[in-house]
């Protein structure tokens, strides 16, 4: 009997996923609360609070998209045409940003224009990505095996709710960051936007774990019937609490709990979406296996992955502890 590679590349995809949303998750979030950062010396230190690790961050976007593709093709070939235009103003937006990072401080007399992209493009790529998930959780028009919507099939009330959420969410993640690097006046303006945020993160959970099960039957006979309610009441109660840890760190003066709780958070609201739609792939047409590629096919991609994956994860671990410590103003990205 051949070894079933499809929960392993499962695992691989969902790792990445939420590497990638943790890592350059809290790197949008940074850029977000960037435009409302108090003075041109705050706007400074935020900057450099991530510079010298933004641009790792996409490896983990990359890494998952190769692997959908190579070992899920049928799902690359029906999503990917579905939110192309989010996925494309994700991307332009991403750029953006990234050039803001180099001319903002090697054109000063511009640096009111670089600040405004550097901002925005955080809030627009954030946007749009979670544009996709909302657009991911509805699912999408198919005939056959392939998608048969419209360009504009994502542009729907949950999506754009989703995308607002994420947006707080990121911020959440990067007032973390900034409690963890900075200190001071900015750590204290840090901690007041993360108690928004997290509020505002708060409404979004509940919005969508109220409108899912009533959009969608299946994930209400998933949540809600008997036994699955036993053994899935955990995951609110669990969410419960991590949010009441984390208002109570934001206020205390932790410095490393807000920034895990934010996590924490994304990691619960990661397992509930994953819990509603299992073992879709494509909601609510194909599973994993229905979609995969051949068992050749993953077992070969398999040998490099893992030799590969390693690699991104200690020269990621190596470039955090290279930059880890307090961000100061004499340092940083120039």
């Amino acid at each position: 009997m051949l070894l079933d590679l499809v929960p392993i590349w499962t695992a691989l995809l969902a790792l990445a996923v939420f590497y990638y949303v943790v890592f350059d998750g809290f790197d949008l979030g940074v850029g977000i609360l960037y435009g409302f950062a108090p003075d041109d010396a705050s706007r400074s230190l935020v900057m450099n609070s991530v510079g010298p690790i933004w641009d790792g961050n996409e490896t983990w976007l990359v890494f998952g998209g190769l692997g959908l593709l190579a070992a899920f093709p049928m799902a690359f070939a029906i999503i990917i045409p579905a939110v192309y235009f989010p996925i494309l103003i994700m991307l332009l937006a991403l750029v953006f940003r990234g050039v803001a990072f180099e001319f903002r401080f090697k054109r000063p007399a511009l640096r009111r224009f670089w600040d405004g992209s550097f901002c925005g493009g955080s809030l627009v790529a954030t946007f749009a990505q979670g544009v996709v998930l909302g657009a991911f959780i509805q699912g999408f028009r198919i005939s056959g095996r392939e998608f048969a919507g419209t360009s504009f099939d994502w542009i729907t009330p949950f999506a754009l709710l989703t995308g607002v959420a994420l947006m707080f969410g990121y911020s959440l993640l990067g007032a973390g960051w900034l409690i963890l690097k900075t200190e001071g006046e900015l750590q204290r303006w840090a901690r007041r936007m993360g108690r928004i945020c997290l509020i505002a993160v708060l409404i979004a959970i509940l919005s969508v774990s109220i409108w899912t099960p009533l959009a969608f039957p299946g994930i209400a006979h998933r949540w809600f019937s008997w036994p699955n309610i036993g053994f899935l009441t955990p995951i609110p109660v669990i969410t419960l609490l991590i949010a009441a840890l984390e208002w109570r760190a934001l206020s205390d003066g932790h410095e490393v709990i807000p920034f895990l709780g934010a996590i924490g958070l994304f990691l619960m609201s990661f397992m509930g979406i994953a819990i509603s739609l299992w073992p879709m792939i494509v909601p609510y047409h194909y599973t994993l296996w229905q979609a995969a590629s051949s068992a050749s096919t993953q077992a070969f991609l398999l040998i490099g992955t893992l030799f590969l994956l390693p690699i991104i994860l200690m020269y990621t671990a190596w470039s955090y502890w290279v930059f880890r410590g307090k961000v100061r103003g004499d340092i940083g990205y120039h």
